[in-house]
């Protein structure tokens, strides 16, 4: 179809778009200017940004890596992972909402290369963009007493609202098949499975005391200024 993009047609005829040799690479590029960018605009000083930089990116790779790991799968898409969505609320949690923000970005691009479902471009913004970014809205609770527990549970429903969206939009056709009289409250019930079993797991471990300790001591690391050792 063109040089970046492809067009598939699976088993049922349905007709979806994935990247070519030449769409992956530009996609790594753009992540990687992304995270570039992110830390040019939120990173504050010179040193501190390189260590925002080496914990943003650490995160989105154990972002990518848990998001693998597919503990339960729906049948029309969507799955519960091991707390991938965490990892991207911790950067907004740690450097705030910008940053946090970049980071979701980067991750929805890597989702995109490696498990891209693409029936038009405001689907693919709505499932790859909007709906990862939105993880960065941990960044809001960011200085908030109980920030982390606040910040995660904002990031997934921000990313609820955007999968809502797509399901009722792009993909309520499936409604009746589900025996849905309605697409927006099968969107509701079938995003809201998957998103909400993944969440109450991660709600739970993280506010395990010695988990809560841990990961604020890496907060505290990550937000100190100075160079990485």
């Amino acid at each position: 179809m063109s040089f970046f993009v492809k067009k598939v047609v699976d088993e049922w005829g349905g007709v979806t778009y994935q990247p070519t040799s030449a769409g992956f690479t530009a996609l790594v590029i753009l992540m990687i200017l992304v995270l570039l960018g992110g830390v040019a605009i939120f990173g504050g000083k010179k040193k501190f940004s390189t260590k925002q930089l080496a914990f943003s990116a650490l995160a989105v790779a154990l972002a990518m890596v848990t998001s693998l790991v597919k503990m339960f799968q729906m049948p029309m898409g969507g799955y519960v992972t091991l707390m991938s969505m965490l990892f991207i609320a911790l950067v907004g949690y740690w450097f705030g909402l910008g940053a946090g923000m970049t980071a979701g970005f980067a991750f929805g691009i890597l989702q995109m290369m490696i498990d891209p479902y693409i029936i038009s471009v405001p689907q693919m913004l709505v499932d790859y963009v909007f709906a990862f970014m939105a993880l960065g809205l941990s960044g809001l609770f960011c200085n908030a007493r109980h920030g982390l527990t606040k910040g995660y549970i904002a990031s997934v429903l921000g990313r609820y609202f955007f999968a809502f969206l797509s399901g009722w939009i792009f993909f309520g056709t499936y409604a009746a098949d589900a025996g849905f009289k309605y697409a927006p409250v099968y969107s509701l019930a079938y995003n809201g499975a998957y998103l909400g079993a993944e969440a109450i797991l991660t709600l739970i471990v993280i506010n395990i005391p010695p988990v809560r300790q841990a990961l604020e001591r890496v907060r505290r690391y990550a937000r100190e200024e100075g160079r990485l050792k």
